[in-house]
């Protein structure tokens, strides 16, 4: 799992998130002189776009960073199956501190309504909004990673300004909420979140994520992003339907047979 509890050591070898896509590096054999810190020797890098084309695809896929991150999602996947969002779990300080950072979020939206404009799609005002996060994103990501692990920061910060939409076409699409996944993945990796925050991470900041990224698509009529019609389940999101798919194995009533039904 990449998840790991708070008193278990970092494994030793080189964490790469995207064979040459986004990604997270991490020196490996961290020092042993500094075990309350044990990424003290780690190095950072910004990340950067790699994917371009098509063969690029395949050494994403082929890369540990991909099996990482979908390990992530399915570790995820398999701490919900059959549990409602009502269930009882437990919300630690990072959790806290993640919601609040999206509350943040949420407020600059209501600071910054869209404006009046000829176009009736892709409201201008979600620039002034974006360009606050670009600002702030540092700032944001430092409230909940603590000032030991600061190096980490502007490289973890990327993923989160990456997680709200494109700033230039003003949309947003499944790759966005992917960034956002790899967001809180690297701050697993990193051992700001570990396995008792399992349930939080897609019952709290997940779900809180989702209704901040719905009020922006709202508010500032962004457009989706690389939408496949009706060959896709929603123009926006697709991690829901994922992670509720497992909530719903073994329910005492529902079977996959009923989502044609209106009633269900």
């Amino acid at each position: 799992t990449l998840f790991r509890s708070r008193d278990t050591d970092l494994c030793n070898s080189a964490v790469h998130w995207g064979s040459r896509d986004k990604r997270t590096k991490m020196a490996a054999n961290a020092s042993t002189e500094d075990q309350g810190n044990p990424l003290a020797s780690h190095s950072f890098i910004i990340p950067k776009k790699e994917i371009h084309m098509v063969p690029d695809m395949a050494k994403w896929k082929r890369s540990q960073a991909y099996a990482e991150y979908i390990g992530f999602i399915l570790t995820l996947n398999e701490a919900i199956k059959g549990k409602k969002r009502t269930c009882e779990y437990k919300v630690s300080g990072p959790i806290e501190k993640l919601l609040a950072l999206l509350n943040t979020l949420d407020r600059w939206i209501d600071e910054t309504p869209p404006v009046d404009q000829p176009s009736r799609f892709g409201n201008k005002a979600f620039r002034t909004w974006y360009s606050k996060l670009e600002q702030e994103a540092e700032n944001l990501v430092a409230t909940v990673i603590p000032e030991n692990l600061s190096a980490a920061v502007p490289e973890v910060a990327l993923y989160l300004k990456e997680s709200v939409g494109n700033s230039t076409r003003i949309d947003y699409g499944t790759g966005h909420e992917a960034a956002f996944a790899a967001f809180l993945c690297c701050l697993c990796k990193v051992g700001v979140l570990n396995v008792d925050d399992q349930l939080a991470i897609v019952f709290r900041v997940f779900t809180r994520y989702l209704e901040v990224m719905r009020k922006l698509q709202k508010t500032y009529r962004m457009e989706p992003a690389g939408s496949q019609g009706v060959w896709g389940l929603d123009d926006f999101q697709f991690l829901p339907f994922i992670w509720g798919s497992a909530q719903l194995i073994d329910h005492t009533t529902l079977e996959p047979r009923h989502f044609v039904d209106e009633k269900v």
